[in-house]
């Protein structure tokens, strides 16, 4: 083997060792897998109560990447209502806007997006989002996975409207925290 080749590989080593150490990483079959437009790997469509009325659909679970990162489709149907402000004590959260205009808070920081923008929401910084638009559609991605997707079951499951001290005790329960109220437009 060439030195460079051996440096090379040496190098490329090291992080995966120290991921594989930490669990970190892909499991399951080896195998790739293809989520249709509108459907969902698990769960069916999960019809949300409670924060919003929204429709989420996983694309990558959880328990698809050894709880690594998990991908959800949220199809907006509550036009101004949202998430209360809450923090994620272990997962950082990218949204990436398909359809439709929503407000986000993270921190003190305030922004609006629309189809096309993507906004990074870090672990332990409080944040909110709120639907502008009649509809909307966004990618939720979340790494590690967490418990977020048990939250969404969760809410889903509801029979009824819960009540505050409900939904933040799912969000508890879930690895997250309510700090705040529902965010108002500026």
């Amino acid at each position: 083997m060439k030195r460079g080749n051996f440096i090379f590989l040496l190098l490329a080593s090291v992080p995966m060792a120290s991921f594989a150490k930490m669990g970190i990483g892909f499991s399951g079959n080896g195998k790739g897998f293809k989520v249709n437009t509108g459907e969902s790997r698990y769960h069916g469509h999960l019809k949300l109560k409670g924060v919003n009325a929204n429709v989420l659909d996983v694309k990558v679970s959880g328990r698809d990447t050894n709880g690594a990162l998990a991908i959800f489709e949220q199809t907006s149907l509550s036009p101004n209502r949202g998430t209360p402000m809450h923090i994620h004590l272990t997962q950082d959260e990218i949204f990436y806007v398909l359809k439709g205009e929503y407000y986000f808070q993270v921190g003190s920081d305030k922004y609006r997006l629309k189809a096309g923008d993507t906004i990074f929401l870090p672990r332990k910084v409080p944040h909110a989002w709120t639907q502008l638009s009649e509809t909307g559609s966004m990618t939720v991605t979340v790494q590690p996975a967490g418990k977020l997707e048990n939250f969404f079951v969760t809410m889903a499951g509801l029979t009824e409207e819960p009540s505050p001290d409900l939904i933040a005790k799912i969000f508890a329960d879930n690895e997250m925290q309510v700090v705040g109220p529902t965010l108002r437009i500026d």
